[in-house]
């Protein structure tokens, strides 16, 4: 696909890549300037996107002492399955733009991730599950029509999925600038393959002087009525995904959700949103203890994940570190990538004194920047 690669994949890794900054530092080798940049760039001038970055680096991990961690594991159950570490691989679209086999050789790579589906993969939803070296989940669009987006749900669930997880917070999608600057368009190749054809029944006419956005694109948009319509169409777990507000988050718990993805879609969304970090303890209280929440955007390390869960997440959504094992080493790349994030995470967790993912709260985090009088000498 030599329109938005590079050179090819590598099928053995150098061994200085030892970390997930080092594929971020190759993948600019191996794709198109124009690939790269949809993928990199957020909406906007990138303010969401670099908030995402920024709130993590606000607070530091206090370590502890004499702390017994033999014991210790990463493991998580969520929604009846076993997890040996509290990370999922964030939903992409379009993944045959980062390698020849797009979504299903991530999920090869995926191991004993679950795997997020997303509505707008270049590859069939079955064809990903079967490729798939673990379980699935599927993250759909709303469509235009009830219909259409039936027959997504069914398709994921005769795929096998194991959850749906509903993207609410981009019914309108912003245009990222970067890309647009450098000319970045879809080859005729990679399509998204499970939703042709899915287009409005009457195109919707806006009068003159009305705005084709507040009154032309969003009258598909999703309303309460419709995501109690999908509660009633499916026995899967049900996440709502795109969550920053506290009210939000209670109002789709009634609505029927069994949890809930708190995200500004990795800053490719509204252009001033805050950072889905800043805002997780706000859901979490909101929420209460119980519900699964999940968090998206910005996560690196496995301090980064620590952080995370320490407020209030019981995992998180690895998306670009992902996509760019997938750009420089395909599945091989996919899977180094996630073991580098657990063994960071289990270092972590050492250093912290934190045997088990239970023994993480918010009393693990301090400012990074504290003001000169909270410190103690």
């Amino acid at each position: 696909m030599p329109q938005t690669r590079r050179r090819p994949p590598l099928s053995a890794l150098p061994a200085d890549v030892v970390a997930l900054e080092d594929y971020a530092r190759l993948v600019p080798e191996f794709l198109a300037p124009p690939v790269l940049a949809w993928l990199e760039g957020g909406s906007g001038d990138g303010q969401a996107l670099r908030a995402n970055r920024e709130a993590f680096a606000r607070h530091a991990i206090l370590p502890r002492l004499l702390v017994d961690t033999t014991a210790g594991h990463t493991r998580r159950r969520l929604f009846g399955r076993e997890l040996v570490h509290p990370v999922l691989c964030a939903p992409i679209g379009y993944q045959r733009l980062l390698h020849p086999e797009g979504e299903c050789e991530a999920a090869r790579g995926a191991l004993d991730t679950p795997f997020l589906i997303s509505s707008f993969a270049s590859c069939r939803i079955a064809d990903i599950a079967a490729a798939a070296a673990g379980p699935c989940w599927f993250q759909l669009y709303w469509q235009p029509e009830r219909s259409q987006t039936l027959a997504l749900l069914r398709a994921a669930e005769e795929a096998g999925c194991e959850a749906i997880v509903l993207t609410l917070d981009v019914p309108v999608k912003p245009a990222s600038r970067a890309a647009l600057r450098a000319g970045f368009a879809l080859p005729e190749d990679v399509r998204a393959v499970n939703v042709e054809g899915f287009l409005p029944q009457a195109p919707v006419v806006v009068p003159p002087g009305e705005s084709a956005i507040l009154r032309g694109m969003m009258r598909y948009a999703p309303g309460p009525q419709d995501l109690a319509w999908l509660r009633a169409m499916t026995s899967l777990p049900l996440l709502a995904k795109g969550v920053l507000h506290p009210g939000d988050a209670r109002r789709l718990v009634e609505l029927g959700c069994d949890g809930l993805v708190v995200s500004n879609h990795g800053g490719r969304a509204l252009e001033s949103a805050p950072a889905a970090l800043d805002r997780l303890p706000l859901i979490r209280d909101a929420v209460g203890p119980d519900l699964p929440l999940l968090l998206d955007g910005g996560i690196r390390s496995g301090g980064d994940v620590f952080k995370a869960l320490a407020l209030g997440a019981d995992a998180v959504l690895l998306g670009r570190p992902l996509a760019h094992g997938l750009a420089v080493a395909g599945a091989l790349g996919v899977a180094h990538v996630l073991r580098l994030l657990r063994e960071d995470l289990e270092l972590t967790l050492a250093l912290a004194g934190c045997p088990r993912l239970a023994d993480i709260d918010r009393a693990c985090l301090v400012p990074a920047f504290p003001e000169p009088s909270a410190c103690s000498p």
